[in-house]
């Protein structure tokens, strides 16, 4: 697996469930595709070839990180958030998954922005603005 060119950073490979297949663009056919996410600038590439972790560590980005059920959806939300106006609604529908695993997106998002060793490649205290108004 390359390291991400933005950040000279192993990215986090992990499996999309079928469940969260159809929020992403340019879905592939493959029974399992694997997406990665960059733990310094949070780029997420999708799809991408190779194996993912059977339990990534998204700790390697930081202790903020979601955990369990929300890790996913929230890595796929933050790769989105790059183009918020062409996936709104997955990403909509993504945050909405992260809330009922029991994880607050938007605090999520805060505790990212605080942390020194997150560098995101896009303006996530923007972003952030934008989707607390795309969900409320």
């Amino acid at each position: 697996m390359a390291a991400c060119c933005d950040a000279d950073t192993d990215p986090i490979a992990f499996r999309v469930p079928a469940s969260h297949r159809d929020t992403l663009p340019d879905r592939p056919r493959e029974t399992e595709p694997v997406a990665t996410l960059c733990p310094r600038c949070l780029t997420l590439e999708w799809p991408t070839p190779g194996d993912a972790d059977d339990e990534p560590d998204f700790s390697r980005i930081s202790d903020a990180f979601p955990t369990g059920e929300a890790a996913i959806p929230f890595a796929l939300a933050l790769g989105l958030c790059s183009s918020l106006a062409a996936n709104r609604e997955a990403i909509a529908s993504l945050l909405e998954d992260v809330e009922r695993a029991g994880t607050d997106p938007l605090l999520a998002m805060d505790r990212l922005l605080d942390d020194p060793g997150v560098e995101p490649a896009i303006d996530l205290a923007r972003r952030r603005h934008q989707v607390e108004q795309l969900l409320y």
